[in-house]
């Protein structure tokens, strides 16, 4: 997905539960150098959810991506989710790809079934249609049969599931470092690998993991 004139890459993040993941992989975003343009769109449950988890509210939501990442932010734009005519609506716009992390089981079933009726959701299903990567970082369980059929319905739409669920083959120490090592996977899906992503070696993870 690299290309010379650097990549844009939409976020949109939903309700549940997970907004360290959503404000790590924010953080990545801004950072790399790779990336000229993040939009970021949240549901009002998602905006709920960074109050929540994070403590973090705007009086002007433009500033909220940096409210989010803990810096001024240069290249992350916040779009309204009642904004259908933004951008990011339209296949015209020039998005190479889409996370929503994290995503709800409801926002899961709105895309599943083509309901694109908020920016969130339609903007996914333009990912879909234009066959751009989009990755739903799912966060619930247990999950019923509903949610199953709706996971596989995206799949088999092009889109792809990657449950936000923390690893500890490397033996982490940190929740942090958990929430990071998720964060770096969903780049690598973005086509954006990471240098600092964990690496299984083989053998025991005690004996290889790297210590910063």
């Amino acid at each position: 997905m690299t290309k010379a004139q650097g990549i844009t890459i939409t976020v949109g993040v939903t309700g549940a539960s997970g907004a360290l993941y959503a404000q790590a992989v924010l953080r990545l975003l801004e950072t790399d150098a790779r990336v000229v343009r993040v939009f970021f769109v949240a549901s009002d449950a998602g905006l709920r959810l960074l109050a929540t988890e994070l403590g973090v509210v705007a009086s002007d939501p433009k500033q909220l991506p940096s409210h989010i990442v803990g810096s001024p932010s240069s290249k992350i734009e916040y779009l309204p989710n009642k904004d259908i005519g933004a951008s990011i609506a339209s296949g015209s716009a020039i998005v190479d790809a889409m996370v929503v992390v994290p995503c709800s089981v409801g926002a899961l079933g709105s895309i599943a079934a083509g309901v694109a009726d908020d920016l969130l959701t339609r903007a996914s299903d333009v990912c879909l249609k234009e066959r751009r990567p989009l990755i739903l970082c799912l966060r619930e369980t247990p999950l019923n049969r509903i949610h199953l059929e709706n996971m596989l319905r995206v799949h088999d739409a092009g889109a792809l599931v990657m449950p936000a669920m923390p690893a500890f083959y490397y033996a982490p120490d940190t929740i942090g470092e958990m929430v990071e090592q998720f964060a770096y996977r969903v780049l690598e899906q973005l086509g954006l690998p990471q240098e600092k992503q964990y690496r299984w070696p083989g053998g025991s993870p005690a004996k290889h993991k790297e210590k910063e």
